[in-house]
């Protein structure tokens, strides 16, 4: 199965002005994957889950830094790297001359640039093909396939690490991630981006969801437990389009079932939840200015139609429940459905 990625499919690195370091970190990141790859050296002796070295480490560096020493003994692996047993993270691997596979998969015109295929292991894995290359996700876990603490993700670790936290002291209290920690949950998030919006061009909308809801509850981590002001909202401004892209996936897994109602309905939930995020973190007005609400109205829109006249009382019914609870995010939007019903 193959797909062609366009730009619009990616929409989330929207550029929006720097704020600080944390952000200027996750557009670097989402940049790579939408622009022209970058010819970068690889980062030695990584100890916080992927983070890219931070301005001022890069250039010249001294005899003894780290990633000039020699690797470290296998039994003393780095617990915060992504791999699931010991081994050399110094080592380059194989030298493999990739211009075969290149040619075979040319990019240009309207051929596919994603595309699903089997490893030697019999997995399934996702192949994007770049200008300069390509990349390979694993479908499952982390994209990159690596086990960091020896769990299928950072984000897994660190909610056992919550989990657990709440069991010992019966809450949250004392629990903090710091900014190495949420920087690496960040990068791993980019990863995930990445997948999530290759999978959707493939139309894996299961595997969509999975993803996206995976995001969020990262996105709801960091800002719950962060350790800087930075950390805990660098990442809301993000959250429309991930939101965005759920409800889509949701609601053509409810289209492809025949089912226009469940569709409907994750549209409806992605602008509710769109105008509280907006309502609580501004600007003013961002919700009817946003584009992820934009093109929401629009599926709800060529949705509603569709739906079986029997359920005009059904909605006329939600809205008396939304009004009398005094949900009136929620009763507008049934209002607008309504309406639609007229045409």
């Amino acid at each position: 199965m193959s797909h062609t990625l366009t730009p619009g499919d990616a929409s989330y690195a929207t550029h929006r002005q720097s704020q600080g370091s944390c952000l200027a970190q996750v557009n670097m990141n989402v940049k790579l994957f939408l622009e022209e790859p970058k010819l970068s050296e690889p980062e030695q002796n990584n100890t916080d889950g992927g983070a890219p070295e931070q301005p001022g480490q890069s250039g010249h560096r001294r005899a003894d830094h780290e990633s000039d020493r020699k690797s470290p003994p296998p039994n003393s692996a780095n617990p915060d790297s992504g791999h699931s047993g010991a081994s050399d993270e110094t080592a380059a691997g194989p030298e493999v001359d990739l211009a075969g596979i290149l040619a075979g998969w040319p990019v240009g015109g309207n051929r596919p640039t994603v595309r699903m295929v089997r490893t030697s292991s019999g997995e399934r894995a996702i192949q994007v093909r770049l200008e300069l290359g390509l990349l390979q996700f694993a479908l499952t876990g982390r994209p990159d396939g690596r086990r960091p603490h020896g769990a299928d993700s950072l984000l897994d670790w660190h909610l056992g690490r919550l989990q657990a936290h709440r069991l010992r002291t019966g809450g949250d209290d004392g629990l903090q991630l710091t900014s190495k920690e949420c920087a690496a949950l960040r990068d791993e998030g980019v990863q995930v981006y990445h997948r999530y919006v290759a999978l959707f061009a493939l139309e894996e909308y299961e595997a969509v969801v999975r993803d996206t809801g995976r995001n969020l509850r990262m996105f709801d981590l960091c800002r719950d437990f962060g350790a800087s002001q930075g950390d805990r909202t660098v990442l809301e401004q993000f959250r429309p389009f991930v939101v965005m892209m759920r409800a889509r996936a949701e609601a053509a897994i409810g289209l492809a079932g025949g089912d226009a109602r469940r569709a409907l309905l994750a549209v409806e939930r992605a602008l509710a939840e769109l105008r509280s995020h907006f309502d609580d973190h501004g600007p003013m007005g961002g919700f009817d200015q946003s584009s992820e609400v934009t093109l929401l109205r629009g599926m709800r829109d060529a949705l509603v139609p569709r739906l079986p006249t029997s359920q005009r009382s059904e909605l006329e019914e939600r809205l008396r429940r939304a009004v009398d609870a005094e949900n009136f995010e929620l009763a507008a939007i049934l209002r607008d459905e309504l309406r639609a019903l007229e045409y």
